[in-house]
């Protein structure tokens, strides 16, 4: 088997609100599947599944894919296995005929996929929302400071009427 190859670019990025998927070969294990188009497209889209799974992405969030084979007599078995690897699922495609692909490859696919960076967000709102509440469990106390507060201001309103009392009784 060859080493799995060390390209010189990601496999996959996200870009604001997009999942953008390079070109997934029919590649298992560093080598090009066996069993031609119908084996490597398959196999294409199980790459293309792990690549957006790494980002938080299924298959259903593809908007667009752009597809190349190097025969496009084979176009007829690539599209009854893409179909049946993207199951429901119906991005808008591009399939382009080309010479050749990188390691021999006969299928190569290309995804972008449309995932909202606010998608994300619920989690961290519960997350403000717990620390909303723990900061609002402390506000409970204060009211309870200001009552203490007000009491001890009572107090020493209280010996200052006395005062004012005894100071009334002595002109009388």
């Amino acid at each position: 088997m060859a080493a799995p190859a060390q390209p010189p670019y990601t496999p996959v990025v996200r870009a604001g609100d997009w999942v953008i998927v390079s070109g997934q070969l029919g590649m298992k294990d560093g080598a090009i599947v066996p069993g031609g188009v119908r084996a490597q497209t398959q196999q294409a889209v199980i790459n293309l599944k792990a690549q957006l799974a790494t980002m938080g992405a299924t298959i259903d969030d593809i908007a667009k894919t752009l597809c190349f084979l190097t025969d496009m007599d084979t176009f007829p078995t690539f599209n009854e296995m893409y179909a049946s690897g993207f199951g429901k699922a119906r991005p808008a495609r591009s399939t382009i005929g080309v010479k050749e692909l990188p390691f021999g490859g006969a299928v190569e696919i290309e995804a972008w996929a449309y995932l909202p960076v606010a998608a994300k967000k619920p989690a961290k709102k519960k997350a403000a929302k717990k620390k909303a509440v723990a900061k609002k469990a402390p506000a409970k106390k204060k009211p309870a400071a200001k009552k203490a507060v007000k009491k001890s201001a009572a107090k020493k309103a209280t010996p200052k009427k006395s005062v004012k009392k005894s100071a009334a009784k002595k002109k009388k």
